[in-house]
């Protein structure tokens, strides 16, 4: 009816470029089912893959991590009622029995196996649920790896409690605009970081307080001055050499918690102020199936919807990743994959 072969975007290896093609519709087993995609977002993984992976695989794996679509067809173990439904996919695949940390079987969905950035996806029936009903395609392909990133680094680890001061670096990406949606839907005084002066008046329209352009020396100078001492809550997804500022920061009994290397690898850490303060940093990667279940339940109640930055037809995919690349976005960057 839709025959055999769809497109999708393939990648081969690093020194490859991205490539649309025509592969086979992939077959069904057990407790299967198959998506057909509507839309998929980028995210920061798909440029660390093609940058970093230096294995070759001449018959290219599908990129993306985050999508929506409809369900077409399920395997012999899935209800065929489930056809016909209107779903998001949770790429946190193989979590483990720890909340507290993924086990070793664990892998995000788009490496090493095959993603949304193609007119297909057969995935188990447990990795899919159903789309928010207040929210577009393009709005809920947004949603999964970012939204369920900051979730996790909001309300698991740091831990929040209404009222709190939350600061988020490097506004503008997606995890960190969940992150400023969800503090400010909880009544947090959240401030953000950025090196542009707009993407600060951005942020403020969407509820922040005030914002600090980190290209500027004297910010976290600043930053204490106007906050009255710093911050309980401190969300990261930059690292680098300024990390020992948000140390600075942070008010004492603080937390400070990392998702990101946008700026590399941490470089120093003011160890006394680390203690006294007794400080927490927590490093966190995604979530298991449970925050997500309460990450959408947060984005329904709340009628939550993400910041789109730019929605680009799957034939500009190359356009898509240097948006992504140059650090030009305020929401997250949407592909057009399906009807």
């Amino acid at each position: 009816m839709f025959g055999s072969k769809k497109r999708a975007v393939l990648f081969k290896g690093k020194d490859y470029p991205l490539e649309i093609q025509e592969i086979k519709k992939p077959r069904l087993v057990k407790d299967q089912v198959l998506v057909r995609i509507h839309h998929a977002a980028l995210n920061h993984r798909d440029i660390w893959i093609t940058k970093e992976q230096a294995q070759h695989f001449p018959d290219g794996i599908v990129l993306g991590s985050d999508g929506c679509g409809v369900i077409e067809d399920v395997g012999e173990d899935a209800d065929p009622m489930l056809v016909g439904l209107e779903v998001v996919i949770n790429p946190s695949l193989e979590w483990g029995d720890n909340p507290m940390v993924q086990g070793d079987k664990f892998k995000i969905l788009g490496f090493p196996d095959n993603g949304t950035f193609g007119e297909y996806l057969a995935i188990s029936k447990k990795y899919i649920f159903e789309k928010p009903e207040h929210l577009s395609s393009e709005q809920s392909a947004a949603v999964p790896l970012s939204g369920l990133t900051a979730y996790r680094a909001l309300f698991s680890k740091a831990r929040m409690r209404s009222k709190e001061k939350v600061l988020i670096t490097g506004i503008g990406g997606g995890a960190a605009l969940w992150a400023l949606q969800f503090a400010t839907a909880y009544h947090g005084r959240v401030y953000v970081t950025s090196g542009s002066d707009e993407k600060i008046e951005k942020a403020k329209a969407l509820g922040a307080i005030g914002g600090f352009n980190y290209k500027d020396p004297e910010w976290a100078i600043k930053a204490q001055k106007e906050t009255g001492g710093g911050f309980d809550i401190i969300i990261d997804s930059a690292g680098g050499d300024q990390f020992n500022k948000l140390i600075e920061l942070a008010l004492p009994g603080g937390r400070i918690v990392n998702f990101g290397r946008t700026a590399g690898n941490i470089t120093e850490v003011a160890t006394r102020l680390l203690y006294w303060k007794q400080l927490s940093i927590h490093g966190t990667t995604m979530g298991t199936r449970d925050e997500f279940l309460s990450m959408l339940d947060f984005v329904e109640g709340r009628k939550i919807i993400p910041v789109i930055d730019k929605v680009y037809p799957m034939d500009q995919v190359h356009e898509a990743f240097a948006r992504m690349e140059n650090g030009d976005q305020f929401g997250k960057i949407v592909l057009k994959i399906g009807k």
